[in-house]
């Protein structure tokens, strides 16, 4: 009896190499198309917003201030920054992005 039992899983296992490889496929897709994929876009909405940044724009700095834009320095990659009346800050341009508290919300 035991031995009908061993047998039949040996028979079973002899398949699952295929579906396993199939089982991590599936898996990679998911994560592709739910993680990897949407973080992708908004890497590439970021860098399209960083590349047209104007002066007087409302941004926020990656340490969390936000600001208006008063100078861009392309050679340098630098943007300044007004956080106050008179107060400037200088942030590297890869560090600032969109003020979402500025735009208008969008109904879906």
């Amino acid at each position: 009896m035991t031995t009908n039992l061993i047998m039949a899983a040996q028979a079973a296992q002899g398949g699952s190499g295929m579906s396993m490889i199939l089982m991590m496929v599936a898996i990679f897709a998911i994560m592709y198309f739910f993680m990897i994929r949407p973080q992708q876009k908004r890497q590439k909405e970021i860098q399209k917003f960083q590349n047209s940044l104007t002066e007087g724009a409302q941004v926020v700095t990656g340490g969390g201030i936000y600001g208006t834009v008063r100078k861009i320095d392309l050679v340098a990659n630098i943007v300044e920054v007004e956080i106050a009346r008179g107060v400037i800050v200088r942030v590297d341009k890869g560090y600032v992005f969109k003020d979402m508290a500025s735009t208008p919300v969008q109904a879906k």
